[in-house]
């Protein structure tokens, strides 16, 4: 009996390792309407149970290093929990006012014991209340199925059950818009190219 325990164990611990059946991967580049590549552009797939995915048990960093948020833009799934260490020889005051997340850590120093919960959608601005010129920027989607676009513009989203998806694009220098819902049906490995406006006067 202990045997076949033993044996039924490691079988389904093997299976753990296998991928999903026929996940595939959604690869974009992202350009401006010039045709130049856009760093920190946020993509993001939506279906009919992408809401009701359970959230990754995963802390997120945001750092604080030279007076400046490291990395200036994030993106999580809503739920998740975000830890601000700071790395500076000096106290920060993190706080923000925005309507997903309102919240503040007082003046410290090192890593606040308990990481901060967002739990709403949407986009928070984040700053310090002792030094103006510092701001990050953090979005908040109901999908686990999201990707940052690199230095070349290239964002990829691994592990995706075949189906239909509207794709949102999402950019933190226009904060209120977006490029609207591209209807997506994914069934084998696909690669776009996506224009996004980055100004207002684009």
């Amino acid at each position: 009996m202990k045997r076949a325990c033993a044996y039924v164990t490691l079988f389904l611990s093997a299976l753990a390792g296998i991928p999903p059946a026929h996940a595939v991967t959604l690869t974009l580049q992202i350009r401006d309407t010039r045709g130049a590549a856009v760093e920190d552009a946020v993509v993001y797939l939506m279906s009919n149970q992408s809401h009701r995915m359970p959230v990754k048990n995963t802390t997120l960093r945001i750092d604080q290093v030279d007076k400046t948020f490291v990395p200036l833009v994030s993106v999580a799934q809503t739920g998740t929990r975000v830890s601000f260490p700071n790395k500076d020889n000096i106290r920060h005051h993190v706080y923000s006012f925005s309507s997903a997340k309102k919240f503040e850590i007082k003046l410290y120093a090192d890593t606040p014991s308990q990481p901060v919960l967002f739990d709403k959608p949407g986009v928070v601005v984040m700053g310090c209340n002792i030094h103006d010129n510092m701001v990050a920027h953090l979005l908040l989607v109901d999908t686990p199925f999201f990707a940052q676009s690199d230095r070349q513009g290239n964002a990829r989203i691994d592990g995706l059950p075949p189906g239909d998806y509207s794709l949102i694009a999402w950019y933190y220098m226009r904060p209120d818009k977006d490029a609207g819902e591209i209807p997506l049906s994914l069934k084998t490995d696909t690669t776009r190219t996506l224009t996004i406006t980055t100004r207002n006067l684009e």
